[in-house]
């Protein structure tokens, strides 16, 4: 009888520890249903628990001493756009200068519309009369004349040193003839009030045909 209760609490004994073992045996097979990924090589790791995904959860750890900071710029709040600024006729510096231009010819003054147009408005001449003129005393609107080509001279402006010993003004460059035309139209008629073909005529040129030709190349100019 003695030896049957010690065969029964050995028995029991073995099946205590029977159920313990496979508790933890139990316990580890959790432990190892935990899934580990690399995503994109960045050491970004997820780990996924059995417990966790049967809460419907998912678990991140991130290795910052890999992670590289970014400096990120902030938006303008507004950008600015330029206002149009017009200087004649409705047109910008840029756009009158590129109107002068096509008025100019390919011959040795072509281009100088830009050029044309700061001086005008910095001196206060039209710069369509300026042009007018000048196509008019040069013919650069086709060829230019040996004036314009060999001394210079845009407005058949007369005066010392002489073009070739003669009475029409030399300039040592064409920006420098430019800018003499245009300051003698600004000096001696602009801001004294000749400010129109037919009050600048009587002065600038005699006969009665002149200023009939300026306003026509005006026309032209203005429209063009």
């Amino acid at each position: 009888m003695r030896k049957v209760k010690i065969m029964g609490t050995i028995l029991v004994v073995m099946s205590i520890m029977m159920i313990t073992i496979g508790i933890k045996l139990s316990n580890n097979n959790e432990n190892n249903n935990s899934y580990k990924y690399i995503v994109n090589n960045n050491n970004l790791s997820m780990t996924m628990s059995s417990s966790a995904l049967t809460k419907g959860e998912l678990q991140y750890r991130v290795d910052s001493s890999d992670l590289t900071a970014v400096k990120m710029e902030a938006a303008p709040v507004s950008v600015q756009i330029p206002h149009r600024i017009e200087v004649y006729d409705g047109l910008t510096l840029d756009e009158l200068g590129e109107k002068l231009n096509r008025h100019l010819g390919n011959d040795y003054i072509a281009g100088k519309g830009p050029l044309i147009a700061k001086l005008c408005l910095e001196k206060g001449v039209d710069p369509y009369i300026a042009v007018a003129i000048i196509l008019h005393e040069t013919g650069c609107g086709t060829k230019c004349s040996n004036l314009a080509r060999y001394c210079n001279n845009v407005g058949g402006q007369k005066g010392s040193p002489g073009c070739n010993g003669g009475s029409f003004k030399k300039f040592n460059t064409l920006d420098e003839g430019i800018a003499g035309f245009i300051n003698n139209l600004s000096k001696n008629y602009f801001s004294v009030g000749r400010t129109t073909v037919e009050t600048i005529a009587p002065k600038y040129c005699e006969g009665n045909t002149w200023a009939g030709k300026i306003n026509y190349f005006v026309n032209i100019i203005k429209n063009g």
